[in-house]
């Protein structure tokens, strides 16, 4: 009888711990306490920017989404490079643009009038003794629209190259600003359609770029 009846109180105890540890309590009263996955629940850290990742260039050719393709003409290109036409018809918001990018980087030398009177000329009084050319008169007046863009480019006798200050685009905005200040200044009306850029370094569809 004595038997009986701790058989039957274990049997109790051992009942009513799987009935709670069945009852709805707590966050995690449905977690059955062992992992399915442990190789994926509990995964590895995995440090993908280490020093050496980091400091390496991305593959040649690449070109970044949304990017214009790369410049290829060479420094000593440019025959053709006066062939080249801007791929961008601007707009008044390209063309601000464009002058906002012109008076930080060109008309320190040039001046912002494209009179070639910039602070570092200065009519003469300023540190640079002779005078840079101006975009109005003068030779570069005849310059084509690839011919400044292969200048600002790779640079021209004292002039250095602007490559690492302005990319592709913005390079031709500084042209198309540039041109169309030696036109008379009047901001041409955007065309209906675009259609996409085949190469910067060669003439091609136009399409409207605005200001970034």
């Amino acid at each position: 009888m004595k038997r009986t009846s701790n058989i039957l109180i274990v049997a109790a105890l051992a009942g009513g711990a799987f009935l709670a540890s069945c009852g709805n309590k707590g966050p995690h009263h449905r977690n059955p306490g062992k992992i399915y996955a442990p190789d994926m629940y509990e995964s590895r850290a995995y440090e993908f920017y280490s020093a050496r990742l980091a400091s390496m260039k991305p593959v040649e050719g690449t070109v970044k989404r949304g990017a214009m393709l790369p410049y290829h003409l060479k420094a000593e290109d440019t025959a053709q490079a006066n062939l080249g036409r801007n791929p961008l018809v601007l707009d008044k918001a390209g063309l601000d643009e464009g002058k906002r990018l012109y008076d930080i980087y060109c008309g320190v030398c040039h001046g912002q009038k494209l009179d070639g009177n910039g602070p570092l000329y200065k009519g003469g009084d300023g540190p640079y003794p002779a005078a840079p050319p101006a975009f109005l008169t003068g030779k570069v007046l005849g310059y084509t629209e690839g011919r400044i863009f292969h200048v600002i480019t790779y640079g021209f006798n004292v002039m250095g190259s602007y490559a690492s200050q302005l990319d592709i685009e913005q390079r031709w905005k500084v042209v198309g600003y540039i041109k169309n200040m030696q036109n008379g200044g009047k901001a041409p009306e955007a065309p209906a359609t675009a259609a996409p850029v085949a190469d910067s370094a060669t003439a091609a569809a136009p399409v409207v770029a605005a200001a970034k």
